[in-house]
């Protein structure tokens, strides 16, 4: 529920309590004066008894259970009698119960497991996001709050956090078929051909612009007695056989273009098939994750990051704004089209969710209990007997006429039996 719809909800909610409790203070006073008027008829007309002894014991009921709903939420009358208010008196126990309650309930491995494989999350989120009303809607809301994260969050908290969520995916992501996509990919759209034909243009451009740094590492190999010119010479010689060489690279059937095509290609397949290759490249992302000085430049990137970040949106957040839109937006097309995609990140969603949020159920549900706890405790009341307060003006309704039907019953029984 956005905030503007939230204040017309209430004012909704608190017209029909208002309406329910009319409704029961109605037939409360109603039963009272039934009561009143069977009584003074009574002895003219003895069935009517029957009427007042329903009566009297609806008013009883009524009485009794507007007692109970009202002292759940303020002291009736507002005398001091023990055990009412029961809200307003236990608002912290209650955060306390519901953050526990979170925790066991909603956050273990098991039920978030469960429940999210019931959930396509990946295909609705990507269908979600491609639609231009939420990918701009998105856009305007992260830049907006953006600047209030950084401001308030702890010194380091918000690079902890990613590098948490960060590692917790690169743990549960399976490196070897994953780099296999990204080069088969990368390899198979003719990206790393245009890479290998932009390295031997450069390697090409370097030699001819260093022809004199060239000559002088030749000369600082060679004997001190060889002369000048053959040092120029063997220098000339070996420049001129590189760039040869390099130039003969150009054309894609060259034999070292296909032995370079054969080994990226074999690589692929022992990324995708060889379950001991992938084992090894396993083993290497585990040692790189757990390698301090991979974490250290984890957080040297988001320093600079964040510093970026801010500083483009002090200048102008519109730019950042216009940015990210497009990005979320492709990322949505994307993502709703790519059903493999959608498998894996279902996967990793799942693995980061059991993997970054259970075992940290019990932090989450002592900062429920702490946020409840800071709530303004009238405020608390006004909430929730806004949520609940029409349903529980059933209960007063429901008093009154149990209570008449079993007060009737018990007098008519009473009767039958002589007692009455």
């Amino acid at each position: 529920m956005n905030a503007a719809a939230a204040p017309a909800a209430d004012v909704r909610r608190a017209r029909e309590l208002a309406k329910m409790r009319m409704l029961a203070t109605g037939l409360l006073v109603l039963m009272a004066v039934v009561f009143v008027l069977a009584s003074l008829g009574a002895p003219r007309w003895p069935s009517l008894a029957y009427l007042r002894a329903f009566a009297e014991a609806g008013v009883v009921g009524a009485c009794a259970d507007w007692f109970a709903v009202t002292a759940l939420f303020r002291r009736p009358l507002g005398l001091p009698i023990p055990h009412t208010g029961v809200i307003p008196r236990n608002k912290d126990r209650i955060g306390a119960a519901l953050g526990g309650f979170i925790a066991e309930n909603f956050l273990t491995e098991a039920v978030l497991e469960d429940k999210l494989r019931q959930l396509e999350v990946a295909r609705w989120g990507g269908a979600w996001l491609s639609r231009p009303q939420n990918a701009r809607r998105l856009a305007r809301r992260v830049t907006a709050v953006v600047p209030e994260v950084l401001a308030s969050a702890p010194p380091g908290a918000i690079g902890e956090l990613l590098s948490s969520v960060g590692l917790a995916a690169a743990r549960a992501t399976p490196a070897a078929p994953l780099a296999a996509r990204v080069l088969g990919g990368l390899w198979n759209e003719g990206r790393a051909q245009a890479l290998v034909e932009a390295a031997v243009e450069m390697a090409v451009a370097y030699l001819a612009n260093h022809e004199t740094t060239i000559r002088e590492k030749v000369a600082e190999q060679s004997p001190r007695w060889f002369p000048r010119w053959v040092d120029k010479m063997l220098a000339d010689k070996v420049s001129d056989g590189l760039i040869r060489t390099l130039e003969e690279m150009r054309d894609p059937t060259h034999p070292w273009r296909a032995e370079l095509r054969a080994a990226v290609e074999g690589l692929i397949e022992r990324l995708r098939t060889d379950p001991e290759f992938q084992a090894r490249v396993e083993r290497l992302k585990l040692r790189l994750l757990d390698d301090p000085r991979i974490r250290a430049q984890g957080a040297d990137l988001w320093t600079g990051l964040e510093s970026r970040i801010a500083a483009e949106l002090a200048a102008d957040g519109r730019i950042l704004a216009g940015h990210l839109q497009r990005a979320i937006r492709a990322v949505g097309e994307w993502l709703a089209a790519d059903v493999a995609a959608q498998q894996q990140l279902n996967t990793l969603g799942r693995s980061l969710a059991t993997g970054v949020l259970a075992p940290r159920r019990h932090d989450i549900g002592r900062f429920v209990a702490e946020v409840v706890s800071g709530w303004d405790t009238q405020s608390v009341v006004d909430k929730l007997e806004l949520q609940v307060g029409r349903d529980l003006q059933y209960i007063r309704i429901n008093g009154a006429l149990v209570g008449g039907v079993v007060g009737l019953l018990v007098f008519t029984v009473a009767h039958a039996l002589g007692w009455a």
